[in-house]
């Protein structure tokens, strides 16, 4: 009897388990479980946090902005986002100082189509805690321009128009892995300036972030997952220009099965956010 009362005791674990319907889970790079109190815990020692995300994943939105909450009761800190063009600052600055409403915000900057769903509750947040938030993508023009002639077309660019992306000449290296699979997706459609489109955006999205870096706080930055991956993109153009810099990376992946890493997932960044395939997508 005791041993029958000692193995469904052993046995209540695994039941719970499958019973349990897990949506995410946080990874190391290693591929060890960590709780999100661990993860909260390793964030307030960073400068710069690179939060990849998927842009149509509901969990990776709703970790964002619980990551903010937390973060800001226990360390000061700086907003930024991919989402958001460097030539709309202005536009957000008076929206977070109420000088402008949500209606001419949408009127008068480039705002995502799923702004008012994913991001918009970001910026309201900062809104209502008063923390600074940065637009620190490059105008989307420019990438293009440089997707279609290289990085040469910038040159022409007018001085304010500069002050919209990082500084020239952009520092550039091919063969970075994230880069090189970019030609290897596009196929015989692929340009040799394509990459170089991303690398503008990378740089600049780096530059902003480094522009506006407080002492004793923790600059938080929202970007595609693919833009900080590897520590690639965003990371290696920080890493150029900061080599001390505190930076902690987190990768967005979607797997059938949350509770085992999957082995080309490792490495991806400091921190894996392993949502399940199934959950709703935003658009």
């Amino acid at each position: 009897m005791k041993k029958r009362v000692l193995s469904l005791f052993l046995l209540l674990p695994l039941a719970l388990m499958a019973q349990d319907k897990q949506a995410y889970q946080l990874y190391s790079k290693k591929g060890h479980k960590v709780s999100y109190k661990k993860f909260l815990r390793e964030a307030e020692h960073a400068e710069v946090i690179l939060f990849g995300e998927y842009h149509n994943n509901a969990i990776a939105h709703w970790l964002e902005l619980e990551l903010a909450k937390d973060l800001s009761d226990k360390k000061k800190i700086v907003m930024g986002a991919e989402m958001l063009e460097a030539d709309n600052q202005k536009q957000l600055d008076d929206y977070l100082k109420g000088e402008i409403t949500q209606k001419q915000l949408d009127s008068t900057a480039r705002l995502w189509p799923n702004y008012k769903t994913d991001y918009k509750p970001l910026v309201d947040f900062a809104k209502e805690k008063s923390i600074a938030f940065f637009a620190t993508n490059v105008p989307r023009r420019y990438a293009s321009l440089v997707s279609k002639k290289g990085f040469e077309a910038l040159d022409s660019l007018s001085t304010t128009e500069k002050n919209w992306i990082a500084p020239l000449p952009i520092a550039y290296d091919s063969q970075l892995p994230g880069y090189v699979n970019m030609m290897k997706m596009m196929g015989e459609h692929a340009s040799p300036n394509m990459p170089k489109a991303q690398a503008l955006k990378d740089a600049t999205m780096a530059y902003f972030i480094t522009s506006h870096l407080v002492p004793q706080s923790v600059f938080l930055h929202y970007n595609g997952s693919y833009h900080s991956d590897d520590f690639e993109g965003i990371y290696w153009y920080l890493h150029q220009t900061y080599p001390a810099l505190k930076i902690m990376t987190i990768a967005t992946v979607e797997q059938t099965d949350v509770y085992q890493l999957m082995e080309e997932n490792y490495t991806k960044a400091d921190y894996i956010l392993v949502i399940d395939e199934d959950v709703t997508k935003t658009y």
